[in-house]
């Protein structure tokens, strides 16, 4: 596909000077010049964002408003004042992959890289904000790596992650890589900053290689995506940078890292955008792990890279075609027979830049279920089911084509259905925070293939929905007037069965409907056919409120490989499902401990000591003067930063408290602190 000449001004201009797209207010205060402290400055307790570097030298004149230059030569870890905010604490999940949901999509081949930009380089705060109009991704089962894209300029050139992407995406078993981001003079590059990067010690090692494997390390994410696309270079410099790229991956190797090289620098160091693995960029993909090809790539030059990775050793789905899907989402012309043939091995991966058009291209009056029903099309197609792909669907989407994954292998297993926005916050059927809010960290393992449903009659719609939930921001919502039992798939699982374990459902109905638990204890028997769930003992739910259903699993032994549920309603159906829980018995986490406050001008830092044992994150709450407690968010990290917080009338000092909470949603015994105000 041969991009418009305009192409590499959106690419370039897009890391540059417009990253991000429209956020609200309090993304960036015009008032606030340093969002944060330099390296190595004292605490100053403002509110903490995601962090972002030059390699070392910086560029003439001041920072512009709410930005802060400093020098990754100079980061340390035990100095980074907001470590304890933009740490990511979960582990990367191991996955498997299950019989495919159809006849199309394929295992062990073509993969999907997607590069995204959650927010403005310099003002995309570490944990959530207080709106709900974000790109909350959860179509994780198809991705193999995620790119936390940005960096300009005038701000920095290296972004590190944020936690709650990281954390959500680890829940899944996907990868997150920080971005290195050497622009076009054009765009402010200087060739400096190249020099700066790949500069040489006395020893002939590369010290910022070192740097960048370290703050992967203390971070928590996964490696780096480096995109020199600076001009002017030549090869003694594009020696260097091989050089570099060799170190950083062997270094991060040691430590679960790993570098996607941008197809841009090219062996003589001048840069020159080759759509193709060729002799002009070779030596920098056997020095990386992976490589993004420009989005100008043609059905031969991909056959053609495809061969010579294979020539090299390499695997060629090591290769992601780049896909600009920015402007135009499912509406972009792609040549997908080129990536993926309909009858043959694939030829290369998926590398989608900017999916976040699903949320973009909406109307400012977006609400989260209009982004995720654009998301589901973007990811499952125009069918909205993977298992009934449509046929004459020009937008080939991932779930037609790769095959899905899952981390569901361990008890105790829960979810609420939390997509980690919402426009209010609910805990036990109630509302206990009326205010909008997001932080992908708090986001459930959610179903993977959105949304099979299996009938003689009408398919229902299905969609996680805002309006009420059990727990969290979000529920799943299923209606419509099937006219014959519904059979919904919601995970496909490789749980350990006991004589103890029970399975717990949380639902609600504004008709009568019999609701049956599901669970399979084997695969389907081709891709694409159901699976062989047996039902459990049904309940009739009548119109009404939340209730809880726990059921023992009798007769079953061995591995639950998917839990569904199956519905009857003898007219219409309007069924939610706020919890699904399967254990072998409850658990409570251990409380934290040692709960301190800073105040600052714009809001309290709290930290504490984790607490001991798992934990799948904590819940913060004020306690206000009239016995009440207030709802003030959740994180994953022993941080938590509070924005503008003001005394209640009356009130000399404000007490706050943080609980850990468990994977089944018990929470601990809670941290108090007070601060005087």
């Amino acid at each position: 596909m041969n991009q418009l000449p305009t192409r590499r001004a959106v690419v370039v201009a897009g890391a540059a000077a417009a990253l991000a797209p429209a956020l609200p207010a309090y993304a960036a205060p015009a008032a606030r010049t340093a969002p944060h402290p330099p390296t190595g400055a004292a605490l100053k307790p403002v509110q903490p964002y995601a962090s972002y570097w030059y390699p070392d030298s910086l560029p003439a004149g001041s920072p512009g408003p709410g930005i802060t230059w400093r020098s990754l030569a100079s980061w340390r870890a035990e100095s980074d004042p907001d470590l304890a905010f933009n740490a990511a604490s979960v582990p990367l999940a191991a996955r498997f992959t299950p019989t495919a949901a159809n006849t199309t999509a394929r295992a062990g081949q073509a993969r999907v890289q997607s590069l995204v930009s959650f927010g403005p380089t310099a003002s995309n705060p570490s944990q959530g904000a207080p709106t709900a109009d974000y790109y909350a991704l959860t179509h994780w089962a198809y991705l193999d790596e995620l790119v936390f894209w940005g960096g300009s300029s005038g701000e920095g050139l290296i972004l590190a992650p944020n936690a709650p992407v990281v954390d959500a995406a680890h829940r899944h078993g996907v990868p997150v890589l920080g971005n290195v981001f050497l622009p076009p003079a054009a765009y402010g590059g200087q060739l400096q900053w190249t020099r700066d990067l790949v500069r040489k010690d006395a020893a002939g090692h590369y010290p910022l290689a070192e740097r960048l494997v370290a703050v992967a390390a203390a971070y928590g994410f996964d490696g780096w995506f480096v995109n020199a696309e600076t001009g002017g270079g030549n090869t003694a410099l594009a020696l260097d940078m091989r050089g570099f790229l060799t170190e950083l991956k062997q270094l991060g190797a040691a430590r679960g890292q790993r570098v996607t090289w941008y197809d841009a620098m090219t062996a003589n160091g001048s840069v020159s955008w080759q759509g193709a693995l060729n002799s002009q960029n070779e030596a920098f993909f056997r020095a990386a792990d992976t490589m993004f090809l420009d989005f100008r790539w043609t059905a031969a030059t991909l056959a053609s890279s495809g061969a010579k990775a294979g020539q090299l050793g390499r695997d060629r789905y090591q290769l992601w075609a780049g896909v600009d899907v920015e402007s135009h989402g499912w509406d972009t012309p792609v040549d997908w027979d080129a990536i993926v043939p309909a009858a043959k091995p694939g030829i290369a991966s998926y590398g989608f830049y900017r999916p976040e058009w699903t949320r973009n291209h909406l109307p400012e009056s977006r609400t989260p279920g209009d982004f995720h029903a654009a998301d589901d099309r973007f990811w499952t197609g125009s069918s909205l089911d993977p298992s009934r792909p449509a046929a004459a669907d020009p937008w080939r989407a991932p779930a037609t084509a790769v095959a899905d994954r899952s981390t569901i292998t361990a008890l105790p297993f829960a979810t609420t259905f939390n997509t980690g926005h919402g426009v209010r916050w609910y805990d036990g059927g109630a509302v206990t925070s009326s205010a909008p809010w997001n932080h992908l960290g708090l986001q459930d393992r959610l179903p993977s293939r959105r949304w099979v449903t299996r009938t003689d009659g009408r398919h229902p719609a299905v969609a996680f929905d805002f309006e009420d939930a059990w727990r969290g921001g979000s529920s799943v919502l299923v209606t419509g007037e099937p006219g014959a039992p519904v059979t919904l798939d919601l995970y496909a699982t490789r749980l350990p069965l006991s004589p103890r374990t029970v399975i717990e459902l949380t639902h609600r109905a504004d008709a009568d409907v019999t609701v049956e638990p599901a669970v399979a204890t084997a695969e389907p028997a081709r891709p694409g056919d159901p699976y062989p769930y047996r039902l459990l003992p049904a309940t009739t739910l009548k119109a009404g409120a939340w209730t809880t259903t726990r059921l023992a699993l009798p007769g079953l032994s061995g591995t639950a490989r998917a839990v569904g549920v199956r519905l009857t309603a003898q007219g219409a159906l309007h069924y939610r499902l706020g919890a699904l829980a399967i254990h072998d018995g409850p658990q409570v986490p251990s409380a934290p401990d040692k709960l301190t406050i800073a105040a600052g001008s714009d809001g309290l830092r709290l930290t504490w000591r984790p607490a001991p044992g798992p934990v799948r994150h904590y819940e913060l709450h004020r306690l206000l003067p009239d016995g009440t407690r207030r709802f003030l968010g959740g994180t994953c990290q022993s941080a938590y930063f509070v924005p503008g917080a003001l005394p209640e009338p009356g009130e000399k000092s404000a007490c706050f408290e943080v609980r850990a909470v468990g994977e089944l949603y018990t929470a601990s015994g809670p941290a108090r602190a007070a601060h005087t105000w």
